[in-house]
């Protein structure tokens, strides 16, 4: 039996996603959801307190199986007028942008918790991150030439998130010393990248109607898996051997029940019972 994505759900729009786009969107899919198998296997290989970044990727990873398996299903759209090139509506996956809302500002966190920035810098860098998400949203859902409008002011907040990942970033001490700086500037390079052929694709594609609904697709397809599974992979491997307590992440909230136990047992009579907090086991 072959795909009927598209004969189950039928595309709502003059351009619009080709048999061959689902195609495609499926197998991005199925190399989120292997990667996503992946990192939750690889998490429970870790000592607790050192998996908040590898739960991160996980995060990641869930919200993209989740919206390439809408998308792949030709779910998620909208029909909106076109602009350019002619009459006619687009359809405009809102549900990528959702993907982006959730996805992008975690990929930065798990980035810039490995440099020296202060809590106010990167909640700012974040902030800017789901700027540049919304800005794109609206302007894609914008059929007339203000949509520009918002287009540049979500390339202003990238402006904003190089500046953090290339400059002040790697001019901070890091948490981890010396043994992160490498692998932190090779990362933050990539990102940096890839982030800028985004603005690229979007104007070809939902702005100017330039490229077809599954050149879109493929497009923004590569720059996902990149920046979300490749680019996981690359960070979290790069962590395998950091000492996680430099980074000062602990939360004060898991229990380590043992000790707990075995602390009570020595309890004098009388003595009010006291709770052990795993060190290693916060985070």
């Amino acid at each position: 039996m072959g795909n009927e994505a598209l004969d189950l759900n039928p595309p709502n729009a003059t351009y619009h996603l080709s048999r061959n786009g689902s195609d495609w969107l499926w197998a991005a899919f199925s190399l989120f959801g292997l990667s996503l198998l992946t990192v939750v296997a690889w998490t429970f290989t870790r000592p607790r307190g050192t998996r908040l970044f590898h739960q991160i990727a996980v995060v990641v990873l869930t919200t993209g199986s989740l919206a390439y398996f809408s998308m792949a299903s030709d779910l998620g759209a909208t029909p909106i007028p076109v602009e350019f090139r002619g009459g006619g509506t687009r359809q405009i996956f809102y549900v990528r942008y959702i993907q982006w809302f959730i996805s992008f500002p975690l990929l930065l966190l798990e980035l810039l918790l490995a440099t020296g920035l202060s809590l106010s810098d990167i909640f700012t860098t974040l902030f800017m991150s789901i700027v540049l998400v919304i800005t794109g949203l609206v302007a894609s859902l914008v059929h007339s030439t203000y949509k520009w409008g918002y287009y540049t002011f979500g390339v202003a907040a990238l402006f904003y998130i190089w500046y953090v990942l290339l400059w002040h970033g790697p001019h901070t001490t890091f948490a981890a010393g010396g043994a992160l700086r490498s692998g932190y500037l090779m990362a933050a390079g990539y990102l940096s990248l890839l982030l800028l052929l985004y603005p690229i694709a979007w104007a070809c594609a939902e702005g100017g109607n330039v490229i077809t609904v599954t050149s879109e697709m493929i497009w923004y397809g590569i720059l996902d898996i990149l920046a979300g599974p490749v680019f996981l992979f690359f960070f979290l491997w790069e962590l395998r051997s950091v000492d996680y307590a430099a980074f000062g992440l602990h939360s004060g909230k898991y229990t380590d029940k043992s000790a707990y136990a075995a602390h009570n047992t020595t309890q004098p009579a009388g003595a009010v019972p006291a709770t052990t907090t795993g060190a290693a086991g916060n985070v």
